[in-house]
């Protein structure tokens, strides 16, 4: 499979190219257009448990698609929901990768998607509270709300960054989840719910907008129109 991103920063597809019979994995929704002889299946990746914990803890949906190219080969255009830039990464077994939710958008058969802890229960809404942990060989797509900005980080290098701003992390950097301020009253007040500490060396990368202040400004609009 080979992946390139159009229209970035703000709008960005990528177009999937594929060999003949080949197969890759996309976020379900994800897939904008493809070749005519494209087969697309719905599956529960992993099993029922498996699936059901990705969707419930890392944002992601309980059905991944599974698209297959015909004998002369084909494409597949995707793109995440919300408006932003995406990032194609290499993944190896040697050198994983973690997501934040809801950032996985398409991938090589070769990867496989976990959900597991972040490190501690968010009390403002589940920023990093769960991430997804990406394993084996191959390549895959994700996605920002905003521009991308990669920070690299030399060895015993550190940094705060804000839960929500997270997109992807290599598996290399050392990072933990804290109360960006000294207290819940503080992180109350101070509008700041939790931060990742990150410290080197590999490479993160964030993005310029947080979907989750986004979710709770369109939830509130909603609510004052309905009144």
């Amino acid at each position: 499979m080979e992946l390139q991103i159009r229209h970035q920063p703000a709008f960005s597809t990528a177009r999937a190219t594929l060999q003949p019979n080949e197969q890759m994995r996309l976020e379900s929704g994800a897939m904008i257009a493809m070749s005519h002889d494209m087969v697309v299946e719905g599956k529960m990746e992993g099993g029922f448990l498996k699936a059901l914990k990705r969707s419930a803890l890392g944002g992601e949906s309980f059905f991944q698609t599974t698209a297959t190219a015909g004998p002369n080969g084909g494409f597949v255009d995707v793109a995440m929901g919300l408006p932003g830039d995406s990032v194609i990464l290499q993944s190896t077994t040697a050198a994983p990768w973690i997501l934040s939710q809801s950032s996985w958008i398409a991938s090589s058969m070769g990867l496989t998607l976990d959900t597991k802890w972040g490190g501690m229960k968010s009390l403002f809404g589940g920023e990093g509270a769960f991430l997804v942990h990406v394993s084996g060989d191959g390549i895959l797509l994700a996605g920002a709300y905003g521009a991308i900005e990669v920070v690299t980080l030399a060895a015993g290098e550190k940094i705060v960054i804000d839960s929500g701003h997270m997109v992807a992390v290599q598996a290399s950097v050392t990072m933990s989840l804290h109360k960006a301020a000294a207290g819940w009253m503080n992180s109350l007040t101070s509008g700041e719910g939790l931060v990742f500490h990150f410290e080197g060396p590999g490479e993160v990368y964030t993005q310029t907008r947080n979907p989750n202040w986004f979710g709770r400004f369109a939830s509130a609009s909603h609510s004052h129109g309905a009144r």
